[in-house]
């Protein structure tokens, strides 16, 4: 071991660690099943990291995400699918073959033809491979992304057909309609299978919305999440001050609380 770790280094310490003598037991029961989740937590704990702008956290983040592709690539190499080292030309092949006009001669007009472009890429690339032919508008959305950007991805890609509403008004007018539909489901005792439908339109509608203001739908929940919990923890803290405990108050001494930190934030200028 040295003071300052190479690429080299992690790949040894992550076959280290699968050595099944002598290795590490929990991760030499892992499998890519089990390994997934955390693969997409850890993408997660990148993004949460540059929400806050804290880069020497945002550099650890990237090695456990780092950790996660070696981890992959290693029970890979196990099973005599692929190494590291494939999947590194993967997708250096991959970034040169979409990029030509940077890599080669190709001249784009703008940024929408570029898009264009690199679809089209992507379509000789599924064809390459063999993959049936879908000439739907919609062909080459990927089921295994979450929900929310399967949403989105959809959408601009109904967009480039036409299919695109001219400005949020009507977004706005359709995320209303749907908020109702909710509301009637509610008070006909629908069951869960109709609620569901009901809130998959309304979450589907404020993707969309988000699009159009040109809002990251992600980025726009986590600020939420942060605000809320943010908020939450002070209204505990000012109930603990007060010598009665949030969870022995009733809703109404609650919301009296939860507006009194709005109040604080206000006052201190904070979002």
């Amino acid at each position: 071991m040295t003071d300052r770790h190479s690429l080299d280094d992690l790949l040894a310490i992550m076959a280290r660690l699968r050595d099944p003598r002598g290795g590490c037991p929990w991760d030499l029961q892992q499998d890519f099943a089990t390994i997934a989740p955390y693969t997409i937590e850890e993408a997660y704990e990148v993004a949460d990291a540059i929400d806050r702008q804290d880069w020497p956290d945002l550099r650890d983040e990237l090695g456990d995400l780092l950790l996660q592709v070696v981890f992959h690539a290693q029970m890979a190499r196990e099973r005599g699918l692929f190494e590291f080292a494939d999947v590194a030309h993967a997708i250096s092949d991959k970034m040169i073959r979409r990029h030509p006009h940077v890599f080669g001669d190709v001249a784009y007009d703008d940024v929408e033809a570029q898009k264009a472009a690199w679809e089209a890429i992507k379509a000789e690339e599924r064809a390459a491979r063999g993959e049936t032919h879908d000439a739907s508008a919609l062909a080459g959305v990927s089921r295994g992304l979450p929900e929310w950007k399967r949403a989105q991805k959809l959408q601009e890609k109904a967009a480039r057909t036409g299919f695109e509403w001219p400005d949020p008004a009507p977004v706005l007018d359709k995320l209303a309609e749907e908020v109702e539909e909710v509301r009637a489901e509610f008070a006909a005792g629908a069951d869960t299978g109709r609620l569901e439908d009901e809130i998959g339109d309304v979450a589907f509608v404020l993707v969309n919305l988000a699009r159009h203001a040109g809002v990251d739908f992600s980025q726009a929940l986590r600020r939420a999440n942060a605000k809320f919990e943010r908020r939450f923890r002070r209204m505990e803290a000012l109930a603990d001050e007060a010598g009665q405990p949030l969870d022995q108050r009733d809703l109404a001494a609650q919301e009296l609380l939860w507006n009194a930190v709005k109040r604080e934030e206000d006052r201190g200028g904070q979002a």
